[in-house]
């Protein structure tokens, strides 16, 4: 008897499919909260949504540090 059964398979697919949909969503929802200098909103927005992975771990890295806090 394997450890890995198809139903399990099914889980993991699932449960990384919906981190991947629900990454970017959470980081444009803290983008969008917050005041951001000149343009920069509107640079980690395009970033978060065209490199789906990659953006929101950037923005999580170097774009947390470029909000201005009140």
């Amino acid at each position: 008897m394997g450890l890995v059964t198809p139903e399990l398979g099914t889980a993991i697919w699932l449960i990384l499919l919906l981190l991947t949909m629900l990454f970017p969503l959470i980081c444009l929802i803290s983008i969008l909260r917050n005041k951001f200098k000149n343009q920069d909103k509107l640079i980690w927005v395009i970033v978060v949504i065209f490199l789906p992975f990659l953006g929101p771990l950037l923005y999580l890295i170097m774009g947390r540090n470029q909000r201005i806090i009140n």
